[in-house]
């Protein structure tokens, strides 16, 4: 349960809470696969009402490298014709990680009848995260957003950066989130352009 679904540091809800959940299977050898599904609002008279994933992929090491190689589905209302997949790949080295995800395909294609190939989108991130002597684990997060598909997603005229800090125990987590997002992103009920605090609680079975 979350005060705010933020994705890529872009409200998913009009700022409003969301309770999500998700059921993951890992094997031995490193291949993954799951799903996990949350509530979604983009505004009135949107035809968005939920988010629901699906994903796998394969996570191993390479000596003291930690990679990650995946494809992720997002599927949303029949009505709103903008599901679509990325592709993915992210490496890690202790505290430190990065991944870059790839726009794959999408049914945006056939909804708004522009061409959206692979590569018409990508996201990249930094990660570092790190545990403080009172048991709070910290996270930073840098990630930039850009490309054609992206900006028709969210109605933005260029890409985006976003940027945040966590602080963690116990499955309670509080984040502060801000972008430097213009555009369709950042007006009516998003805010997206001001800073963002939210609260979420979290437990794993």
């Amino acid at each position: 349960a979350t005060s705010n679904y933020l994705w890529r540091g872009l409200t998913q809800t009009e700022n409003e809470a969301a309770v999500q959940g998700g059921i993951d299977y890992t094997a031995d050898n490193g291949f993954y696969a799951g799903t996990w599904a949350s509530n979604v609002n983009y505004g009135a008279g949107d035809v968005y009402s939920y988010e629901h994933d699906m994903y796998a992929g394969f996570a191993f090491d390479t000596g003291s490298l930690s990679w990650d190689v995946g494809y992720l589905y997002y599927n949303y209302d029949d009505a709103a014709g903008f599901d679509f997949a990325e592709v993915y790949v992210g490496l890690g080295l202790g505290n430190l990680s990065t991944q870059l995800s790839v726009l794959a395909h999408t049914e945006a294609d056939e909804e708004l009848g522009q061409d959206f190939g692979f590569g018409q989108a990508y996201y990249a991130s930094l990660d570092y995260g790190f545990g403080l002597s009172n048991g709070i684990d910290v996270g930073l997060h840098l990630g930039y957003h850009d490309g054609d598909f992206v900006e028709a997603f969210n109605g933005n005229s260029e890409g985006y950066a976003d940027y945040n800090i966590t602080f963690s125990k116990n499955g309670f987590s509080f984040m502060i989130s801000d972008t430097n997002v213009k555009g369709g992103a950042a007006e009516g009920g998003y805010d997206n352009d001001s800073l963002k605090f939210v609260i979420s609680y979290g437990v794993e079975i």
